[in-house]
């Protein structure tokens, strides 16, 4: 392994080969469950590096992690304790390479953190839609590997919407350069929505063409409060009817999970939720002007206050307050964490089911787990739950975590099933569900996914043991 090192330290300057001091920011997940070792983290600087880091590991049979902002929940991007795997941190290529207008693209690097992408965007005078709490320092090439979601796929789709190409190191360090800006091309298989979503286990994503949108002229925000479940899917699709492609963003958040932030962060002062077992967050995104988009949204409230299905609402009246409610909708999250350890789930089920399962599974866990306590939130608008489970008042969270998690997974992951779901919406599978998928995904789709991976790393050396078992 040293003579490795040394190859490593030749290829990409020995300040970017990390094999000692504190490297917890590379191997501890973000969530601070697991903690592995890494034998060495790699910080390439451009494509050419990266291809070279890649044919040296596979020459030594050497396991790679690659790895953005370390922002992932599923413990797909941190080595594992055998001390054998590489981290190949892609924090260093971060530049935006090109903007065109023209053909509504931006062409970034992987390790460029979103919310610079988005501010690049904004500069040029574009709209970026990829929203996220994480935006902050998760980076487009980890949103890729995941093909994470966020609180805007009502309207532009997930990441993998947002692709139109990709630049990719295989499994044997060659380079696939694929960064066109084309929304058609029909020149045979396409390896672009292979590897977005695969979590490095396919190749290494480098870069990327993304969409851009036209700005915006107007942007509302609007809060309301909803009697159920129910009622909440009533609104949506009123939202739908009464905004049309406007409605770019739908959020549910439950009583209890409002509760937690009012109590651990009560600066951010949470309108409406004490009186409610549910709150909706609304965006709408108008073309035309402010007055259009508000007469908009006022109709919308009005039929929606009329049905019964909100019974109160109010909209934000500028920019300060627009990002204060979406503040408080992000914040959820953290206060869980604030709160005490928790058993999260990250589930997909057709909207129209949605209420039907909470009202079954929320049964199903007070009977087996007398005073637990859900916090239930997420992006009503496309079907996608974080379905979290808490310990009871006064009970000991490690204890919780160590004795249930498992029995609340079984739980809640057949009633998925039942309910025609994914146990993995927007998080990926990493190595946190990997065991789960042979339950819970079809076993032809999972033998072609196996094949997929046997093809193109058959080595066994990008991430392995995350997505699938081989």
């Amino acid at each position: 392994m040293n003579d490795l090192i040394a190859k490593l330290r030749a290829a990409l300057g020995a300040a970017n080969v990390l094999t000692e001091g504190d490297l917890t920011a590379y191997e501890q997940d973000w969530r601070k469950r697991t903690r592995g070792k890494a034998l060495a983290v790699l910080r390439p600087g451009n494509t050419g590096e990266v291809a070279a880091a890649v044919k040296l590991c596979a020459e030594a049979g050497t396991p790679i992690v690659p790895q953005g902002g370390n922002t992932g929940l599923v413990v797909g991007g941190v080595p594992d304790e055998s001390g054998r795997e590489v981290v190949l941190s892609l924090t260093r290529m971060n530049r935006v390479r090109a903007v065109d207008g023209g053909n509504l693209t931006m062409t970034v690097e992987a390790g460029c953190v979103l919310q610079n992408l988005q501010q690049a965007a904004e500069d040029a005078g574009y709209l970026f839609p990829l929203s996220l709490a994480a935006e902050g320092s998760c980076t487009i090439g980890g949103n890729l590997g995941t093909n994470a979601g966020g609180t805007q796929v009502l309207r532009y789709g997930n990441t993998r919407e947002l692709c139109l190409g990709l630049e990719v190191v295989t499994a044997q360090g060659e380079v696939w350069n694929g960064l066109t800006g084309l929304r058609k091309d029909n020149t045979g298989y396409d390896l672009r929505d292979l590897f977005i979503g695969s979590e490095g286990t396919l190749g290494i994503i480098t870069a990327a063409t993304m969409k851009l949108y036209p700005l915006p002229v107007a942007s509302l925000t609007a809060w309301a409060a909803v009697p159920s479940m129910e009622a909440a899917v009533t609104l949506l699709g009123l939202a739908h009817k009464h905004l049309g492609a406007g409605l770019t963003g739908f959020e549910v958040m439950g009583q209890f999970a409002l509760s937690l932030v009012d109590r651990h962060m009560p600066q951010l002062r949470v309108p409406l939720y004490q009186d409610t077992p549910y709150c909706v967050l609304l965006e709408n995104s108008d073309q035309e002007s402010e007055p259009h988009a508000r007469a908009a949204f006022e109709r919308l409230l009005e039929a929606a206050l009329e049905d019964g299905c909100a019974t109160d609402a109010v909209v934000a009246e500028n920019i300060a307050q627009a990002r204060g409610l979406w503040h408080i909708r992000e914040s959820i999250p953290l206060a869980q964490a604030q709160e005490g350890l928790n058993i999260k789930h990250d589930i997909s089920v057709p909207v129209s089911r949605i209420p039907a399962f909470c009202a079954e599974t929320d049964a199903l866990l007070a009977s087996s787990i007398p005073g637990v306590r859900l916090v239930n939130f997420g992006h009503l608008g496309d079907g996608n739950l974080h379905y979290n489970v808490q310990a009871p008042v006064g009970g000991d969270p490690q204890a919780f975590l160590r004795e249930l998690e498992e029995r609340v997974n079984v739980l809640v992951y057949d009633q998925v099933k039942k309910f025609d779901g994914s146990i993995s919406a927007e998080h990926g599978v990493g190595a946190l569900k990997v065991d789960k998928l042979p339950d819970y995904k079809s076993p032809v789709a999972l033998s072609l996914m196996k094949s997929l991976k046997k093809a193109l790393d058959p080595q066994n050396i990008l991430n392995p043991g995350r997505v699938v078992s081989v």
